[in-house]
């Protein structure tokens, strides 16, 4: 039993670089995950601070810019101090979002809460 578990063990450490791996999406492959909870990786395209919108949003487009975006991550205005200013920090960078993909509007997104969920 012992060798077994060790065995498996070992593999799952091995292997696991393969499978955190694949376990990355594009922007584009987003929306055939809804409701999973993944990585989804990309460039931002574009940004922006709705300081003025209900909620003060912060979004932020990956691989396509604003209006023709195919994947969004949200920073809602509660949790915004805790990004510092990605709109203008983020814009151009390759990033990686670690969340549920949800849909609003028919486009997928994930919403940002903390910043472990964000890697550059």
């Amino acid at each position: 039993m012992r060798r077994l578990t060790r065995f498996v063990f070992g593999f799952a450490i091995l292997a696991w670089p393969v499978f955190a791996h694949a376990a990355n999406l594009t922007a584009e492959e987003a929306a055939q995950h809804i409701g999973q909870t993944a990585t989804v990786c990309g460039m931002v395209a574009s940004a922006h601070y709705a300081a003025r919108s209900r909620g003060r949003p912060t979004f932020l487009n990956l691989d396509k810019p604003y209006p023709n975006q195919i994947f969004t991550a949200v920073i809602w205005g509660e949790n915004r101090s805790a990004f510092g200013t990605p709109e203008t920090t983020l814009l151009t960078k390759r990033i990686c979002i670690t969340g549920k993909i949800e849909t609003y509007r028919g486009e997928p997104e994930i919403i940002l809460r903390s910043p472990g969920q964000l890697s550059q």
